[in-house]
């Protein structure tokens, strides 16, 4: 299935959830970011039970510190 992340193709072999995205074709921690699927933020309680679809736009934003 391809999907976008950060407007770069990735290609996944079955449908996931947005936490198992993360967490085994990513490798990115939860902690400090922020998601969208096709421009539409998920609430972190929700990642478990969202799943990727084909097509899917996702957007990963992480927080930083500086000034």
């Amino acid at each position: 299935m391809d999907i976008t992340v950060n407007n770069e193709p990735l290609q996944i072999s079955d449908s996931c959830s947005l936490s198992q995205l993360l967490e085994d074709h990513i490798q990115l921690k939860a902690e400090g970011i922020a998601v969208a699927i096709n421009q539409s933020v998920i609430p972190k309680e929700n990642w478990g039970k969202t799943f990727i679809g084909s097509g899917d736009n996702i957007i990963l934003i992480k927080a930083t510190q500086g000034g």
